[in-house]
């Protein structure tokens, strides 16, 4: 297990969306803003609060989870520098589930009944997050989680998402990807789709291909393959000899720069490509990735950075990063969710002054968090709100928001 820290509060987001809210949560946003310019002198005492949790440490799924870690770390840093929580320093107990859903259920069950943690923090990616919940339904505990493709199945009413993609992900998300290649200059007639069998990412494909039959697409392929396969070659090929105006891979990790490296082998460039769950360095960096596009919630540029957090944020960042020998070191829509997962829990206790689960998640359910993702809303289908997902793209090495158009990089537009 290791021990960290982090601070953030919750602040306004200047740009985002914007709605009625209580108007308490308005006060506490407020209060939340200018606390950086009221900090408190007198550092955290007492009994250190221990927050538990699980990533994939090793594993298919290591490189994604690493900007969870970091990010975590930051926060926690960040809260012990000013008053910690309750006036008390934070304790991140992390443990590493290997990128295996059992694995992670049995170290959750020992997070609660052996380390006796306080708070639980979420695991990467929705097998995890589903082996997760399971625990924290069993003993009563609120689960916040920043990485769950598979609202329908968040049937636990102390569950929260950062990953704010609505309650059905598996038409909006697939939507709003084919919303913004139909509004370019050369709009796609045929699609193929090759995905992942992992959980969420085969719940938003097939969903793909669903929507992809209601506008009019033609679907040349569809093709599931085993979750952690390494040898594209075989599929590369499939994909060749369908040469679709639009591939979608379901893809988890390195899933996509596998794919396109088999490709470029079979000396063919997809036209367009879009990649559902990338490891958004190796993917931003590689060559062959040119134009790739991608769900997002967040990339580091306005309008997003115009929030003050999340500047300082990316500050913090870009340093640990590339300490870390992380190829991207912009903060992207992955280190965004996990620090909004960290602001609605940091949000929750301040504003009850409490570490009861059922406090806090009555709290959770009745009041909107301003994260610099976005306000989060919980009052929808199994505590979801809305659908903040963007599309972007990769151009000249970085990715950019390029749809919808409100939320595009300054002079950015969806290439080709």
């Amino acid at each position: 297990a290791t021990a960290c820290s982090a601070h953030i509060r919750p602040t306004e987001e200047a740009t985002m969306r914007s709605r009625t809210i209580p108007r308490f949560t308005a006060m506490l946003g407020a209060i939340l803003a200018v606390a950086p310019a009221v900090a408190a002198t007198a550092a955290p005492s007492g009994p250190p609060i221990k927050i538990g949790g699980t990533l994939a440490l090793t594993g298919p799924l290591a490189a994604t989870a690493l900007l969870h870690k970091i990010t975590a770390e930051i926060y926690v840093e960040e809260l012990n520098k000013s008053n910690g929580l309750l006036g008390r320093p934070v304790e991140w107990v992390l443990l590493d589930d290997q990128s295996k859903p059992e694995v992670t259920r049995t170290l959750y069950e020992k997070l609660i009944t052996v380390d006796k943690v306080d708070l639980l923090m979420g695991p990467y990616a929705t097998g995890a997050i589903i082996a997760a919940m399971g625990v924290a339904q069993r003993y009563q505990k609120m689960l916040i989680h920043h990485s769950f493709g598979m609202p329908h199945l968040a049937k636990y009413e102390m569950q929260f998402a950062a990953a704010p993609f609505g309650p059905e992900p598996n038409k909006t998300v697939p939507a709003i990807v084919f919303d913004a290649v139909a509004a370019t200059a050369n709009p796609p007639k045929t699609v193929a789709i090759v995905t992942s069998k992992f959980p969420s990412a085969q719940f938003q494909s097939s969903g793909a291909r669903e929507v992809a039959v209601q506008r009019g697409l033609k679907v040349l392929l569809y093709l599931e393959y085993e979750f952690g396969t390494r040898d594209f070659g075989p599929i590369a090929a499939r994909i060749k000899d369908a040469n679709p105006d639009l591939l979608w891979v379901g893809a988890l990790g390195l899933d996509g720069n596998l794919v396109l490296e088999e490709l470029k082998r079979l000396d063919y460039t997809p036209r367009r490509h879009y990649h559902l769950f990338p490891a958004p360095g190796p993917m931003a960096t590689a060559p062959e990735a040119k134009l790739a596009l991608s769900n997002t919630f967040f990339e580091e540029h306005p309008p997003f950075t115009n929030n003050p957090a999340a500047a300082r944020f990316a500050t913090l960042y870009h340093e640990r990063a590339a300490k870390a020998g992380v190829p991207y070191t912009n903060v992207d829509t992955q280190a965004a969710g996990s620090y909004a997962a960290w602001q609605m829990l940091e949000a929750s206790v301040t504003a009850t002054k409490s570490l009861d689960d059922k406090v806090l998640a009555q709290w959770l359910r009745k009041n909107q968090v301003p994260t610099i993702v976005g306000r989060f809303r919980f009052d929808g289908p199994n505590n979801y709100g809305d659908d903040l997902s963007k599309v972007k793209q990769v151009q000249d090495g970085k990715w950019v928001v390029v749809w919808p158009k409100e939320f595009a990089a300054p002079g950015a537009r969806l290439l080709p």
